[in-house]
């Protein structure tokens, strides 16, 4: 099934595997600040929140970190916000430090795109990812996504952040 967004107004493709709520998250790799590789193994038995973005420097993007920054400490400790872009781990990490985002986990796809490919979200011909939302349960079912229909805008935070919570209970 080939999905389609807005990026700006105009049609994008994305390309990789479309998934539901519903679906089974795939495990993925991505890069860490250290540029090693971080496997989303490492956050098995949490209920995650991939907050997914094409890049730290521009505004809309920039919302959505500090929004899910300020949301994580509330959420607790039995959920990990993970912050995914294409931007090297270098820009991820001077913006982080300029805005005070330090609650989240940040984390570049920017290798191979691994998570992009293997949840659909990579837009063809700009190797940039789309906005998007996921929530896993701690059994690695997708229990929400959003495919943001036009990538200049914000996610829907509301819908996301209530399904982590019932999921934490």
């Amino acid at each position: 099934m080939e999905t389609k967004v807005n990026f700006g107004g105009n049609p994008v493709t994305l390309a990789g595997t479309h998934l539901k709520a519903g679906d089974k998250a795939p495990e993925f790799t991505v890069a860490g600040a250290d540029l090693q590789p971080v496997s989303s193994r490492q956050y098995d038995g949490k209920v995650r929140i991939y907050s997914v973005f094409p890049s730290v420097d521009t505004p809309v993007c920039s919302l959505q970190n500090k929004r899910f920054n300020r949301e994580a400490s509330a959420l607790g400790d039995g959920v990990a916000v993970l912050s995914i872009s294409v931007d090297l781990p270098f820009a991820q990490k001077r913006f982080c430090a300029a805005e005070g985002i330090d609650r989240v986990y940040v984390y570049s796809d920017h290798r191979d795109l691994d998570f992009g490919m293997k949840y659909g979200m990579v837009i063809e011909g700009l190797r940039l990812l789309t906005r998007a939302v996921v929530v896993v349960d701690r059994d690695d079912v997708i229990r929400y996504i959003e495919y943001v229909p036009e990538v200049t805008h914000e996610p829907d935070y509301d819908k996301a952040l209530a399904v982590a919570r019932e999921l934490v209970g």
